[in-house]
């Protein structure tokens, strides 16, 4: 039975499994990289095999689109466009109960980022003003895994946001469902529940393209969104500057800190949620008991076989998954905000003591009952999370990231006599002569 490693030193644990990697530093699997050869007939870098299809999708529109959704997903179309019919008759065949959770989750999202929007303003003066106008985006990608699996909570957790935001034309790609000519029944039913204007049955680095550029079916967006794996991210960086990028989502990660008052079947059941994800998933846990430590890898590996995705476990185990032994908690604290977790999770006698100390995380989980598996569909903020320590300086998703800025100017007389002859010294000072002589000449006529 694989076991979680316990590392007995920060410095070792810092050369292995609290060590970053860059996305340049990510390859392909040895299976991936075959297929790519297959694919393109000579050997190719996801990179390279990325440039190709975006350079095939903006030149050729919906054929490319579809070749590649049929080549990559195995699924023959004849419109990469998904059908009202087709949502409400993935609506009709999800269970009454789970359409019953998605509402809730939808209902409690909504609440959540309704409380977080913000707009215009204007600071009004006597023949001057200074201000914001704070618009939504025209029209918004959203990009939803899919293929091996069904992630309508992403559906939910990015496109709810963006109509809170007020975008009028929210679009949502999403790859096939194994077998299927359609994504899977939950993530259509998702789709209708939170409305979404338009919904393409395309993935893979084609459906940013496709976004990014446009075709005859899918119209040019103005943002995309949305975790995806190596190929999508990819494709997000090579389209970013065409169009806005939220992020560039990386494995999923979450970092656990716990003292000798957890509940070691607790913590050990929140590493295995997160290990199920991916074998790329990180899940950590760093304590100051030796007790504890013991305790949750023997309780990982007893609750690890009775689970269904035992073998993604046990390779996220093997790969990127660790408990820490450190000095005390302020040494954990010190580590997380250096690591700069997606997840972190505070499971200790006084959780809330430790809240002042968080720097650097995408969410922060306090207390047991506040386990991050019920940030990931329920609780109200979006789970879209800045990975790979990234939260040192991005943020979740949120209404703002649906927002654009116009900064508005109006000054009066008053205020260009008494800053004008500042303003022209800077320019003056900058080069900028005829930026200089156009402010000199307001202030003669004055």
């Amino acid at each position: 039975m694989p076991d979680i490693r316990i590392f007995e030193t920060v410095e070792e644990a810092k050369t292995t499994v609290l060590q970053r990697r860059s996305l340049d530093e990510m390859d392909a699997s040895p299976q991936a990289q075959t297929r790519l050869a297959e694919l393109f007939g000579e050997p190719l870098t996801p990179e390279q095999a990325v440039a190709r299809i975006i350079a095939d999708v903006r030149a050729n529109g919906d054929d490319a689109l579809l070749a590649w959704t049929y080549r990559l997903d195995g699924a023959e179309l004849d419109s990469p466009i998904v059908t009202k019919a087709e949502i409400e008759r993935g609506w009709e065949n999800t269970p009454r109960e789970l359409r019953q959770a998605l509402t809730t989750a939808a209902d409690r999202i909504r609440a959540f980022h309704e409380r977080e929007q913000h707009g215009s303003w204007m600071d009004w003066q006597t023949g001057e003003a200074l201000g914001q106008i704070v618009r939504p985006l025209e029209r918004v990608g959203i990009y939803v895994p899919g293929g091996q699996g069904a992630y309508p909570s992403t559906l939910l957790m990015a496109a709810i946001p963006a109509q809170v935001a007020g975008v009028p034309e929210i679009y949502v790609v999403s790859p096939p469902a194994r077998g299927q000519d359609t994504p899977a029944n939950v993530t259509l039913a998702a789709a209708r529940i939170a409305g979404v204007t338009r919904m393409f049955k395309v993935g893979g680095a084609q459906a940013i393209a496709a976004l990014a550029y446009g075709t005859e079916s899918v119209r040019r967006v103005d943002k995309i969104l949305g975790p995806g794996g190596l190929f999508v991210v990819l494709a997000m960086r090579q389209v970013f500057g065409s169009v806005g990028i939220a992020g560039l989502p990386g494995p999923t990660e979450t970092l656990l800190i716990a003292d000798d008052s957890a509940n070691p079947e607790l913590v050990a059941a929140d590493l295995l949620a997160q290990a199920e994800h991916d074998v790329l998933a990180s899940a950590l846990l760093l304590t100051p008991s030796r007790r504890l430590a013991e305790t949750v890898q023997k309780e990982v590996a007893e609750q690890l076989a009775g689970l269904p995705r035992h073998k993604i476990i046990a390779g996220s185990l093997a790969r990127g998954c660790g408990i820490v032994l450190v000095r005390d908690l302020d040494e954990a604290l010190e580590l997380a905000n250096e690591y700069a977790p997606e997840h972190l999770c505070l499971l200790t006698e006084d959780p809330w003591s430790l809240v002042g100390q968080v720097r650097n995380a995408g969410g922060v989980f306090v207390g047991e009952t506040a386990c991050e598996a019920m940030g990931d569909y329920i609780v109200g903020p979006s789970h879209i999370m800045p990975t790979g320590q990234t939260a040192r300086f991005g943020s979740p998703l949120h209404v703002r990231d649906f927002l654009k800025v116009t900064s508005l100017f109006s000054i009066g007389i008053h205020t260009l006599q008494q800053t004008g002859p500042q303003a022209a010294t800077i320019a003056d000072a900058e080069g900028f002569q005829a930026h200089a002589a156009a402010i000199r000449r307001r202030l003669r006529g004055t």
